[in-house]
């Protein structure tokens, strides 16, 4: 069976810069430059994810909050402790 690992952002649109911060209170924090307008954060979201975790943005996806700064994305291809330790610093 595919390994398919979900994580929890916190994310900031309209940030001056793509970035992601690192854990807090169990979150990852990922700001995008994007506004929160037709999606635009969230695309820029998956990049960023798929760009920092080296796997296609077809296999990153928005499972909740998809309206919200609170998000669950899910990968396929990595469990949910490989997204931990590649994202810890």
């Amino acid at each position: 069976m595919e390994k398919r690992g979900q994580i929890d952002l916190r994310v900031t649109p309209r940030a001056s810069k793509n970035a992601i911060e690192g854990f807090r209170n169990g979150a990852l924090i990922v700001r995008v430059t994007a506004p929160p307008v037709d999606s635009a954060a969230n695309d820029a979201v998956i990049e960023l994810l798929a760009r920092a975790l080296r796997v296609a943005k077809r296999d990153i996806s928005i499972l909740r909050g998809s309206a919200a700064r609170n998000k669950i994305v899910s990968v396929t291809g990595l469990s949910s402790a490989e997204l931990q330790s590649r994202f810890e610093k």
